[in-house]
């Protein structure tokens, strides 16, 4: 086994440590969701603290970790009365993004199940976290099923196999730490508000500081087990200090004035329910625990807001997280805050003075808007100075509920919520023979294909004598999510400010859809004198968000360069992915101009993606008393559906593509289902 890095000798990050350290001191905090840029020592840190972490007593040869102590009485292993505990050290159990529901909550022998009549059950990664760490890496892109498993043992403390009639259930307790690249996508709400507290990472400014991260991760990789030699008298302190909170939290008094001021805060933030109420006791518990304190201070409750409190108050995943520290302190002050009380030590190597929890500094990062392009032309309205004749970027509309736009046929692609296709998790619509490992038995069908050998197997008895050859597959059928691939005009014909904010509206309203239905999301815009993919296929819908935000505006309208561009886009996707089929949702007035002939060239573009059965939808946002029809024609040639403005708000649009490879080339049927 590697030696893993020290703790103690990650260079600042005081507020992920911290988070981190509270954990270890009251599990009951409930978890770390570590959110920041790639190459910010996430993963580093939270590998690092099983090393800190107490031993625990185990039951001698049990696979589910029970405590000697207090047994689990539903223990598959047991029962274990009267059994002698051993120590071990505490496990971090990593869950790949990648795996599968068996690897997680464990796996039964359907075979020896259905011919023997007993449980052979095999644990999975649930039971080996248990009484541990269970960590989650780019916890964001794990898929929805494993998802809600999660969701489950988290809630309930326990893990639940059940298939065909045979169950097994086990205790699953576990402190959950996740990490994430805000880039890739946002989690979903019940499982963002199953973490306890949140903790923003970014990579330190400071050039000495920088210096000696470097100076460090080289002198690790050199030599592991000599560095972690040098930090060891650090990290022997630093574990015998969470050893002591541990012991005095028990002793920890939270007293009323502090409950109120826990209260009025979340009440001020206005977070949903009232388990946020509960982790900020616990954090501020913990807080004083570790400060060596047995009275909370208003100085541990306003930090315990700043760590369990950002990530809860979210309410679209366009909302940038974090708390307004003014608000927060004015609510401490209105509710006691006032009072003479003792500051809280600082935590040493564990860090969190100073505020921590508030967000980081932003720099030119990956979600940085791009600065507008100079070289427009001909654009009415105001301009910019110095920026080419193009106008200032026009901010959205306000964003509305839409249904769903789905893509035709029976898919095959990563789990989601919005078009048909063959998943591991759904309805069941047929059988068959397994490849590879059986996961999803369908009983009938297996019966029947081993019902014609009884005779032939020498059956004496009244059970089925069944046999490899007979276990069946069962074929379900669920929802995949999508790649939304948004083409939007960015032309002057679009720039008069009241209709391009009405259009980016309608945009960020598809978005907000696309998030819900776990899709991924490009955009590409067309303006002047050429096409560029704004935001690249990615599954963070708030990154599309910021792109529209400032889109600029003005110049003339290629449409055949916006659809060819986005033809290329999705060539390399087909490449890269090729089960996740795409929606091509173009956002245009149709009015192609510059260069010669550009209708032409326009519908040439566009038959090229109808040549390949890509599903799409042209949103028309024509507008005035006199109207061309041109964003209908473009749909026409591109095989989908066009929808205005208005009926995209207003109605329900399910189903408009649903028969974009059956309508030849002039279908421009506008009816909305």
């Amino acid at each position: 086994m590697s030696t893993p890095y020290p703790f103690t000798a990650v260079v600042g990050q005081d507020d992920l440590r911290l988070g981190l350290l509270l954990n270890a001191v009251s599990p009951a905090v409930g978890g770390v969701l570590v959110r920041g840029e790639k190459g910010t020592a996430k993963s580093t840190a939270v590998r690092a603290l099983a090393a800190l972490m107490p031993e625990v007593a185990v039951v001698p040869g049990c696979r589910f970790s029970c405590d000697p102590a207090s047994p689990d009485p539903a223990c598959p292993d047991g029962p274990h009365e009267d059994a002698a505990g051993v120590s071990r050290a505490a496990r971090t159990v990593e869950l790949p993004v990648g795996a599968s529901e068996d690897r997680l909550v464990g796996a039964l022998d359907i075979e020896r199940a259905l011919a023997e009549g007993v449980k052979a059950f095999e644990p999975g990664l649930l039971a080996d976290a248990h009484r541990g760490i269970l960590y989650v890496d780019e916890v964001n892109l794990l898929h929805d099923h494993l998802v809600d498993l999660l969701l489950d043992a988290a809630a309930m403390g326990a893990s639940y196999v059940e298939r065909e009639g045979v169950s097994v259930r086990h205790a699953a307790r576990f402190l959950l730490v996740g990490t994430m690249n805000p880039e890739e996508g946002e989690l979903r709400p019940q499982l963002l508000d199953r973490f306890g507290l949140t903790v923003e990472v970014a990579a330190s400014r400071e050039t000495d500081q920088r210096v000696e991260v470097v100076r460090r991760r080289l002198a690790y990789e050199d030599d592991p087990a000599g560095f972690a030699a040098r930090w060891a008298d650090e990290e022997a302190e630093l574990r015998g200090r969470i050893t002591a909170a541990r012991a005095l939290l028990p002793e920890v008094v939270l007293g009323d004035k502090a409950l109120r001021q826990i209260a009025a805060t979340c009440a001020a933030f206005e977070v949903d329910g009232m388990r946020a109420d509960i982790v900020m006791a616990r954090t501020a518990t913990a807080l004083a625990a570790w400060a060596g304190r047995t009275a909370v201070s208003a100085e541990d409750v306003r930090q315990a807001a700043l760590l369990a409190l950002p990530h809860r108050r979210r309410r679209n995943p366009f909302d940038a997280p974090g708390l307004d520290e003014d608000k927060l302190d004015d609510t401490l002050e209105r509710n006691g805050g006032g009072d003479d009380e003792p500051e809280p030590d600082g935590p040493g190597d564990g860090g969190g003075g100073g505020g921590g929890g508030g967000l980081p500094p932003r720099g030119d990062g990956p979600d940085t808007p791009p600065a507008p392009a100079d070289g427009a032309d001909d654009t009415p309205g105001a301009p910019v100075p110095g920026q080419g004749g193009e106008q200032q970027p026009v901010r959205a509309g306000e964003p509305f509920r839409t249904k769903m736009l789905s893509v035709p046929g029976l898919g095959e692609g990563a789990a989601g919520r919005r078009s048909r296709a063959r998943t591991e998790h759904g309805r069941t619509t047929g059988a068959r023979r397994p490849e590879g490992a059986l996961t999803k038995l369908h009983l009938a069908a297996t019966v029947l294909a081993a019902a014609p050998h009884q005779r032939a197997r020498g059956r004496s008895g009244r059970g089925l004598v069944v046999r490899r050859d007979d276990l069946r597959q069962a074929t379900r059928e669920g929802r995949e999510g999508n790649l939304v691939l948004f083409v939007v005009d960015a032309s002057g014909s679009m720039a008069a400010r009241q209709r391009m904010g009405a259009v980016k509206g309608a945009v960020l309203s598809l978005l907000m859809d696309a998030y819900q239905r776990r899709d991924k999301v490009g955009l590409v815009t067309f303006r002047g004198r050429g096409a560029e993919v704004a935001l690249p296929p990615t599954s963070s819908v708030d990154a599309a968000a910021a792109r529209l935000e400032s889109l600029p505006t003005g110049g003339r309208t290629p449409v055949a360069a916006g659809l060819l561009k986005a033809h290329d886009v999705l060539r390399v996707e087909r490449l890269r992915d090729p089960s996740r089929r795409p929606l091509l949702v173009v956002v245009t007035d149709g009015r192609a101009t510059g260069g010669p002939d550009p209708v032409a060239l326009a519908a040439r573009a566009a038959r090229l993606h109808a040549a390949e059965g890509t599903a799409s939808v042209v949103v028309d946002c024509e507008a005035g008393p006199v109207r061309l029809g041109l964003a209908a024609r473009l749909a026409a040639d591109l095989g989908g559906t066009a929808v205005t403005l208005d009926e995209l708000r207003a109605e329900s649009i399910a189903g408009l593509v649903k028969d974009v490879r059956g309508a030849g080339p002039g279908h421009t049927d506008r009816r909305v289902a």
